[in-house]
């Protein structure tokens, strides 16, 4: 994946303890934790998942990128058409 986009249509709206995200085409509901909500939004088209993840390192302080991490969320997501 070389620039993923958020799929078009999508819901997102705050719960308690996380994101839940709709896709009225789908009638389908997801749950997403603030980090995955993160990747989803920069998920612009234009960002790649390198970048994506370098961004994620940078806004929580971590030492290092977590690059695979990165990779497996956006898999999933691109599984469940949230990004294309």
């Amino acid at each position: 994946m070389k620039h993923p986009a958020r799929a078009d249509g999508l819901e997102i709206n705050s719960v308690e303890d996380g994101f839940m995200i709709y896709q009225p085409e789908k009638d389908r509901v997801h749950y997403l934790n603030h980090t995955a909500i993160v990747v989803l939004e920069l998920c612009d088209g234009k960002t790649s998942p390198e970048r994506i993840a370098d961004m994620l390192r940078k806004a929580y302080g971590l030492s290092r990128t977590r690059q695979k991490e990165v990779n497996q969320v956006l898999l999933q997501m691109k599984e469940e058409e949230l990004v294309r």
